[in-house]
């Protein structure tokens, strides 16, 4: 509290406990790697405002400098003679309302390159929703830059939940499954019919062809 209070900051101390549940996603790419991070305000006003705007594309172009994934790390990392903790803090103190840096996190390839897509982008590279691509290939950097944006954009329309059915949680698998069998039997089907259905359906599940709101994507 003195350390604020020195500069100026006390506002921002008497903040730090409310729910900053709103904010924008910053993604920024260069060449071969990129990085996409969320940065949190109370109100989605907040997120409207240019200052604030201006903290998420600088912490962002902080995070693509050191690549770094643990979000305690980049807290600590400079933006001219200030960290980005300090950054934050002042435009709390400035703006009013608490701010936070939930999470960011980085791709790199050593050949091919690393795509960004930003939905509902308020300003270039910040917006609602943030992806990143990372092609590892020897083919044409140009072409490769296309079909990595068309696949960021497909990631932000599906929510896909995996990149193969490896990579699938089996208890999202299970419940679908339950969820099919359950539907079935209400409308009277026979046990045995029922557990050709679901598996048929599962092969769709596996296939990708998950329901809206199953989850979440990193």
């Amino acid at each position: 509290m003195d350390w604020l209070r020195k500069k100026g900051l006390s506002k921002a101390a008497k903040k730090a406990g409310r729910v900053a549940a709103e904010g924008l996603i910053g993604a920024l790419t260069s060449g071969t790697k990129g990085v996409v991070v969320e940065v949190n305000s109370e109100t989605d006003f907040v997120a409207r405002n240019e200052q604030f705007q201006g903290l998420v594309k600088m912490i962002a172009q902080v995070a693509l400098r050191r690549r770094r994934r643990r979000r305690e790390r980049s807290r600590r990392r400079k933006v001219g003679d200030v960290t980005v903790e300090t950054a934050i803090s002042d435009a709390i103190a400035t703006i009013g309302e608490n701010m936070t840096l939930r999470r960011a996190a980085s791709l790199e390839v050593g050949q091919g390159v690393v795509s960004s897509y930003v939905h509902g982008a308020v300003i270039d590279g910040a917006g609602k929703m943030g992806v990143l691509v990372a092609l590892e290939s020897t083919g044409k950097t140009d072409e490769l830059a296309v079909l990595g944006r068309q696949l960021a954009m497909h990631v932000a329309a599906t929510n896909p939940q995996a990149l193969d059915p490896a990579g699938l949680d089996p208890a999202i698998v299970k419940r679908e499954k339950d969820v099919l069998a359950d539907k079935y039997r209400q409308q009277g089907k026979p046990e045995n019919v029922i557990e050709k259905i679901v598996e048929s359906g599962s092969e769709d599940l596996l296939q990708g062809s998950l329901p809206a709101g199953a989850g979440v994507h990193p």
